[in-house]
């Protein structure tokens, strides 16, 4: 199996800042991208922001200038620093994984972390 742990969620005030943090774990062979994506309440799930294994990142427009995704391929982890965090930045973010995996079967799987809530309030 694959694990993926999320963390660096928490409350915050509106200008404020929040590092996300993905990290993968287990059967993996290889891992083609990881990303994020929220869900706010009454709200579909939308993408934050994406990179390849290649390094080709992918951004929200409302996201755009304020957040920046990255990884340590080394570590099969994806940080998403936040700066300038809104109210409508509310959500609960969760880490996505493109990978090839040994277990339970050898093939291509895409894998969903837990959640991580973040709260911009004042």
């Amino acid at each position: 199996q694959v694990q993926l742990v999320e963390s660096g969620g928490g409350l915050v005030q509106p200008g404020g800042s929040l590092r996300l943090t993905c990290a993968a774990s287990g059967s993996i062979i290889s891992i083609y991208s990881m990303g994020w994506y929220r869900q706010a309440p009454e709200k579909q799930r939308e993408l934050v922001a994406t990179i390849t294994n290649g390094g080709t990142t992918n951004y929200a427009d409302s996201v755009k200038g304020r957040f920046i995704i990255f990884r340590d391929n080394a570590k099969n982890t994806v940080y998403l620093p936040m700066s300038s965090l809104k109210p409508e930045d509310t959500a609960v973010y969760y880490c996505n994984v493109d990978l090839l995996r040994m277990a339970p079967t050898w093939g291509r799987q895409n894998y969903w972390g837990q959640g991580t809530q973040v709260t911009v309030s004042s």
